[in-house]
């Protein structure tokens, strides 16, 4: 019987915990009929259905299911023989997997990654963009070393440490008229509202804080990521809410309001608890625990009451 074949094997795992192919395409940058193609490879060396179809669902067989926990044993043994090699080239102290959200990698980590590449490029550094659920998901199955995420998180398996407050503020285009200098949830209601997508983090957080006086006039209209959102914005399509950090660098391409109530999201540090604390999981720890003195910055900043901001 031929070898079996790890990328195979780790498509298989995809599929099943994306629950469809074009998903795992998108992680592991293929394309879908790459995809298939392996799944189909692997059925006929083994002679089962290991994937089975319901819609746009895809879902593991009991062979499936099988086969998904022996190769994650044998991608767990290949990463232990790798990291052990790897102890034997000069200098190397080990390799750190670190995820988060787009907001997060894009405006608080640039200067904790490259304070830590530049102290320490001893250390492997391996850093993914992916919504919160992926994070915690990729922590329990160990794909993921830490995660910085948005709370609340349910899971008795991880450690969770808190980090700092964000502040959510609206957004408008900049040549609105009109705009009030604080925005409730019964105003927000009558405006065309633009949303992440609906398995963000601050989709619910939004939604929930948008119904609290009344109904939608009108459906939001989901666009996908913060950085989309603001571009969807600065093109008059209508108003967003979005952190404040989001627009530390383009401040003054929109109006911007605060929210009344105040909408804050938390982000805290993740990891399994039963992680090994080797050395360079502890240095990566500590780098990112110092967005804990970030705390006044996060929740603190005031939104300008000006027309434009």
């Amino acid at each position: 019987m031929r070898s079996l074949n790890l990328d195979q094997l780790r498509t298989l795992v995809e599929v099943v915990a994306c629950g469809s192919f074009s998903a795992a395409a998108r992680r592991l940058n293929l394309t879908q009929p790459a995809v298939s193609l392996q799944i189909r490879e692997l059925e006929a060396r083994f002679g089962v259905q290991l994937i089975e179809r319901l819609g746009k669902q895809a879902h593991a067989t009991m062979p499936g299911e099988q086969l998904v926990e022996a190769a994650r044993r044998i991608f767990q043994e290949c990463e232990a023989a790798d990291t052990e090699l790897r102890r034997f080239r000069s200098g190397w102290l080990g390799r750190v997997r670190v995820a988060t959200a787009l907001t997060v990698l894009t405006y608080r980590l640039p200067p904790i990654l490259n304070q830590l590449r530049a102290d320490h490029p001893e250390i492997e550094l391996v850093v993914s963009n992916m919504p919160t659920q992926d994070s915690v998901a990729g922590i329990i199955q160990n794909r993921v070393d830490l995660a910085v995420v948005m709370l609340p998180i349910e899971n008795r398996q991880l450690q969770v440490m808190p980090l700092c407050e964000e502040r959510l503020v609206a957004i408008f285009p900049r040549d609105r008229k009109n705009v009030p200098e604080e925005i409730t949830p019964d105003y927000a209601a009558t405006q065309p509202l633009l949303v992440e997508h609906a398995r963000s983090s601050a989709y619910p957080l939004v939604m929930g804080w948008l119904t609290m006086q009344r109904p939608l006039l009108r459906d939001p209209v989901p666009i996908g990521t913060v950085e989309a959102l603001k571009t969807a914005v600065a093109s008059g399509l209508g108003m967003a809410i979005v952190p404040e950090i989001a627009l530390a660098k383009h401040r003054s391409d929109f109006i911007v309001r605060a929210l009344q109530p105040p909408l804050l999201r938390m982000l805290a540090l993740v990891e399994h608890h039963n992680k090994a604390n080797e050395p360079a999981l502890q240095i990566v720890r500590s780098a990112l625990l110092a967005l804990r003195a970030e705390k006044h910055k996060c929740s603190a900043r005031r939104v300008s009451g000006g027309s434009r901001s």
